[in-house]
């Protein structure tokens, strides 16, 4: 089975993409989850939110965009078809408009699960960086602490679904073993998006691949019921090319142990 990956077309369980591993087997042992991010550079957790939760937010992103006319009038709102000629939207801000996307991110489940896997009290940013990707988009391969990391990089990311996304849709692809690139990390690792004017390192994932070694993963998510996944900041993601199927996808945020806070800026 070929997956759009960024510019490429890869075969799923071929040389170049595999299927990410879940960590539901070890989901309330921290001593072997610590283990396990640490080992892979993410953790992958399903059944991880409530999904009529998740599906609430959804919903509340979708009735912004209709608002907004990005939506096809001829579909049901809760398919989230984009309109003709929408391109990627993207919602980073507080979302304080939002509430019920909030009440997820920011709400006991996940800010108690951190609570635990640090061994102290945890903190988010205020910052969301929601995402709704076009047909035809994705967002090249990148490492999220060039986004995320100004101030501290004592900090996990985590990428919430907020709807169901197959192979065809498109969802997350991150580089396997990228966390240990220790030349990448000291060279676009090191950058700040906005005052160094980066974006993604590249559009084609087997640049990254050829030059650095690894080898990409990716898996189908399903809101909230199913799937989170949590990783470190120096870990390459990528997204999947979207077919012309439901808009919404997912959304990143940043965790960090209290004992990281501190004024963001330079």
């Amino acid at each position: 089975m070929l997956v759009k990956v960024g510019s490429r077309e890869l075969e799923l369980g071929g040389e170049h993409l595999t299927e990410l591993r879940d960590s539901n087997d070890i989901r309330y042992d921290f001593d072997a989850l610590r283990a396990r991010i640490a080992e892979d550079g993410y953790l992958l957790l399903r059944d991880f939110h409530d999904r009529e939760e998740v599906l609430n937010a959804r919903r509340a992103v979708l009735r912004k965009m209709e608002k907004m006319g990005k939506l096809d009038r001829d579909t049901l709102l809760e398919d989230g078809f984009m309109a003709d000629g929408s391109r990627t939207l993207f919602f980073g801000g507080t979302n304080e408009d939002l509430p019920e996307l909030l009440d997820v991110l920011n709400g006991p489940r996940i800010m108690g699960f951190f609570d635990q896997l640090f061994g102290e009290k945890s903190l988010t940013y205020n910052y969301k960086w929601l995402r709704a990707v076009g047909k035809g988009d994705y967002t090249g391969a990148h490492y999220d602490i060039v986004y995320m990391g100004r101030g501290t990089h004592n900090l996990y990311t985590v990428w919430s679904p907020i709807g169901d996304i197959n192979y065809a849709m498109g969802g997350l692809a991150m580089c396997l073993g990228s966390h240990r690139f220790e030349e990448l990390k000291r060279t676009y690792g090191t950058k700040d998006s906005d005052w160094d004017k980066v974006n993604n390192y590249t559009d084609d994932p087997l640049v990254i691949t050829g030059k650095y070694g690894g080898k990409w993963a990716t898996t189908e998510y399903r809101a909230g019921g199913r799937d989170d996944l949590r990783d470190v900041p120096y870990a390459l993601l990528a997204g999947e090319y979207d077919e012309p199927v439901p808009a919404e996808r997912g959304h990143p945020l940043s965790i960090l142990p209290g004992k990281s806070r501190r004024t963001l800026g330079r």
